[in-house]
């Protein structure tokens, strides 16, 4: 019997200044709060769930909306 197809999930690591990042998408999106950004090193996946349930945006959309705030990488 075959394993389940695992789904191809981007591995996902935010960079810069979290506390400036989340105060930009807090002002862009007024339903996130506080608790929904609320970011610890190595749990990024538990951050994009609790904003993309809040957005009701697909995981995709919530890495690129990050991803637009980040420093460009060198």
């Amino acid at each position: 019997m075959a394993a389940p197809q695992q789904k191809n999930v981007e591995i996902f690591k935010i960079t810069g200044n979290w506390d400036s990042m989340a105060r930009l998408l807090k002002d862009k999106f007024a339903q996130l709060t506080d608790a929904d950004l609320k970011f610890e090193p190595g749990k990024e996946n538990e951050l994009i769930r609790r904003v993309e349930l809040r957005l009701n945006k697909k995981r995709e959309e919530v890495i690129n909306i990050i991803k637009k705030g980040q420093p460009e990488k060198v």
